[in-house]
């Protein structure tokens, strides 16, 4: 018992461990694609963002140089740095402007006119159609850590300002600033400091994914620029890292949590399968009998025998319960066997002196396909000296759908004198058709139908339909599931002899119980 324990603690811990490692490894995946989903949402309004800022920056641009250009004040006197500054003073995206002349800055609206000779400019990082050439991060506007552009035009130039943007919530993003040069569509990046993207992507307004890279691409074809805003896979996973390991923790304990109650279920499906083995083995399980009545004479006809089981805590577990836990591990054939033998058994006297009584037990589809079932039920017939007439047998309708084999059981039963019911009529598959190729008995119409009487429900005008398709092909009728005495009296003027069973004829009661019943009747 102690090694049986132990066991079951160590599934129990096996289970745990493994739904917690399934569990980590799901809210790893499910956080990952949530993290960048939402990532990928960022970037597409910081690419507009950004692109509507460039559109801006680039009118103030052009206005100012416009204006600085315009000027007939003498080069870099006095009065023309302070018109200059007046620009300066005016915009909201320039922070210092100036003077070029043969590629040097000769003056400048924050250190005026130049003493010393300057630096000759370097190439421009690129010369708009309109002759308008940008520079990036000049000498002698280098800021660390930040981009600084110049514009120049004719012989004024403007810094944008590199700060302008700095109040702005902080997203960790790089982003491409691509010009497109007319035809033939040339691509050139203005700037740029994540350069792995290239090609159509910078040009072409939409967002998505490209490898290990996430991207947003926002184009303003006024001035013909795209703003790209890009973040690798592995910035965007760090950067909400505690998101990710927030749905990690919770899938981790989730896993952890269902392994356990999974396991406890587990244990206690296989301690109920183990218990109902016990109980055929050691022939704990009753049968009880409910009584099949005609309706007509008000008198008992019939009896179906029904399996009965309390498990060994003492709780009555309901048969939908047990016969399916049978059925899929595969012993139902001996609940099957135990039924007919108790019923054989419990009534053989009954039927060897009224032959016409009808005792039915439920067959099952397992056993309409198990090779065996066919020679117990001879056997046990032979053993109690009951004839094979006396012996009916309930079959639902899904067991015979669509399976020869059962079928087939069902031909032979048939031959051998069994009487044949089609048990839950009207649940499953059957039709006129099916009904006539099984050449079966009777149907037990399901009680679900009997409880639509006196009501508005749909069902209840297919019940009238039912009727009419048994009359026709001869079959036997039992209504099963009559409770109340306006549902009997429903069927009082039928035209058509019908048998019933239900709590208003009784209860499923012991063999000795029903026989006294029998008895007084």
């Amino acid at each position: 018992m102690r090694s049986t324990s132990k066991g079951r603690a160590l599934v129990t811990i096996a289970a745990t461990v493994f739904g917690a490692v399934c569990g980590t490894l799901a809210g790893h995946f499910i956080g990952r694609l949530i993290v960048l989903r939402l990532t990928a949402d960022k970037l597409g309004p910081e690419a507009t963002h950004f692109s509507r800022l460039g559109d801006e920056f680039a009118q103030d641009t052009k206005t100012a140089l416009t204006q600085m250009n315009a000027s007939t004040l003498p080069f870099c006197s006095e009065a023309d740095l302070e018109s200059i500054r007046n620009i300066l003073f005016h915009s909201h995206f320039l922070k210092e402007a100036g003077r070029i002349r043969d590629g040097r800055i000769i003056c400048s609206a924050t250190f005026g006119r130049v003493q010393v000779p300057a630096a000759e400019l370097p190439q421009p990082d690129f010369v708009a159609p309109n002759g308008l050439k940008l520079y990036r991060n000049l000498p002698a506007f280098r800021l660390e850590n930040w981009l600084v552009l110049t514009s120049q035009a004719g012989e004024s130039y403007v810094v944008v300002n590199p700060y302008i943007n700095s109040q702005r919530d902080p997203f960790p993003m790089h982003y491409t600033v691509t010009m497109v040069d007319g035809p033939p569509n040339q691509t050139n990046q203005l700037m740029s400091d994540f350069p792995q993207l290239t090609g159509r992507l910078l040009t072409t307004d939409g967002n998505g994914r490209q490898g290990e890279v996430l991207y947003s691409t926002h184009c303003s074809m006024g001035d013909r620029t795209c703003i790209t805003t890009i973040l690798a896979v592995s910035e965007a996973l760090n950067a909400e890292r505690g998101q990710l390991t927030g749905y990690v923790a919770f899938g981790g304990v989730s896993g952890a949590l269902l392994g356990f109650f999974a396991s406890l279920v587990h244990r206690r499906r296989r301690s109920t399968v183990q218990q109902l083995r016990r109980a055929i083995g050691k022939d704990r399980l009753r049968v009880v009998y409910q009584p099949v009545v005609e309706i007509e004479s008000r008198r008992i006809v019939g009896a179906e025998a029904l399996a009965r089981w309390t498990d060994e805590e003492g709780i009555a577990v309901g048969p939908e319960i047990f016969v399916r836990l049978a059925e899929e591990w595969g012993f139902l054939g001996e609940i099957t066997e135990l039924v007919v033998r108790h019923a054989l058994r419990d009534l053989g006297d009954i039927l060897q002196k009224h032959p016409d009584f009808r005792l039915a037990v439920n067959v099952a589809a397992a056993d309409l396909s198990d090779r065996g079932f066919l020679s117990m039920l001879e056997k046990a017939l032979k053993r109690s000296g009951v004839a094979t007439r006396s012996l009916a047998l309930e079959i639902t309708e899904s067991s015979t759908a669509r399976n020869d084999t059962a079928i087939e059981t069902i031909r032979v039963l048939r031959q051998r004198g069994h009487r044949v019911y089609i048990d839950d009529f009207g649940t499953g598959y059957s039709s006129l058709s099916y009904l006539h190729a099984l050449s079966i008995d009777a149907i037990k119409i399901d009680k679900s139908f009997i409880q639509t009487i006196g009501t508005e429900a749909v069902t209840g005008c297919i019940l009238p339909q039912i009727l009419s398709i048994a009359k026709e092909l001869s079959l036997e009728v039992i209504l099963e599931g009559i409770e109340t005495q306006e549902q009997l009296d429903h069927f009082s003027n039928a035209g058509q002899n019908l048998f019933a069973q239900g709590w208003l004829f009784g209860f499923p009661v012991p063999a000795a119980e029903f026989q006294r019943r029998l008895t007084s009747d």
